[in-house]
């Protein structure tokens, strides 16, 4: 057995998540040698590497044993967007069981089922971290749920637009869970007799939210402050901090991992 001491740089698992068009698939091109697994078709306009447009989930999966076995120098691989990748699964799901749906498979045995294909994935993306220094980069769309709190009443806030035994299990696997938006400023007008009504404008800064809250599921293991600006930039000078430069592990070189 080996005893290891220490802070060690390994690739990161990061999963980010934000509301509709604020630019989460920019903010992972902007990761260096990011090649995107292309399951939403919507990355045209976005000067970055891609898949071909994957709508079979064997074909993802495809696409991660080329990666595992073939020479590359990517040093990341964003999913774009683990949502319409959970489509992929439960179309699988329903396929295997003859339904239309998976909700049509009874007492939620579909979305069991369902977190056996997800493993397949982490799977596959824990060898490429592992054996191939690769970082991962899963995108997702948000949604607003209910939040049941045993201690007190509930409340509303924001989580990836997953089942919620997907999105529990993707947010464990992570390292890093992010969530994207825009700052929202929100005032009361005067109408008159006694009267007000809430107004919400934005300037279009966004940022990200590292910690989680009432309002977030959110998570980080770097020590960042509650909020940073929405850029990669901004999110890496918290994976280098306080290592030498040279002393990375897990760069990918002429398709092999080096340390």
């Amino acid at each position: 057995m080996r005893i290891i001491s220490g802070k060690l740089q390994v690739p990161r698992r990061t999963l980010l998540y934000g509301v509709h068009g604020v630019g989460k698939s920019t903010w992972a091109a902007a990761a260096p040698h990011c090649l995107f697994a292309n399951l939403e078709d919507g990355l045209n306009d976005i000067d970055c590497e891609k898949t071909e447009y994957l709508t079979q989930y064997d074909a993802v999966i495809e696409a991660f044993r080329w990666l595992a076995e073939e020479k590359h120098e990517f040093q990341y691989l964003a999913i774009d967007s683990v949502d319409w990748l959970e489509k992929l699964i439960h179309h699988v799901v329903a396929d295997a069981a003859q339904k239309k749906s998976i909700a049509d498979i009874g007492y939620g045995a579909g979305y069991k089922q369902a977190l056996q294909y997800w493993d397949r994935v982490t799977e596959y993306l824990d060898w490429l971290r592992n054996e191939r220094g690769m970082g991962v980069i899963l995108l997702a769309h948000a949604d607003i749920r209910r939040f049941e709190s045993p201690e007190q009443d509930s409340y509303d806030r924001y989580q990836p637009a997953l089942h919620p035994s997907a999105s529990s299990l993707l947010q464990e696997w992570s390292d890093e869970v992010l969530f994207a938006s825009y700052r929202v400023f929100v005032r009361q007008e005067d109408q008159g007799f006694n009267k007000s009504r809430t107004i919400a404008a934005s300037d279009g800064e966004r940022y990200v939210r590292t910690q989680e809250s009432a309002a977030v599921q959110a998570k980080n293991r770097l020590g960042m402050p509650t909020e940073i600006p929405f850029t990669w930039e901004a999110y890496a000078q918290f994976i280098t901090a306080g290592l030498n430069e040279g002393n990375i592990a897990g760069q990918v070189k002429d398709g092999t991992s080096k340390a």
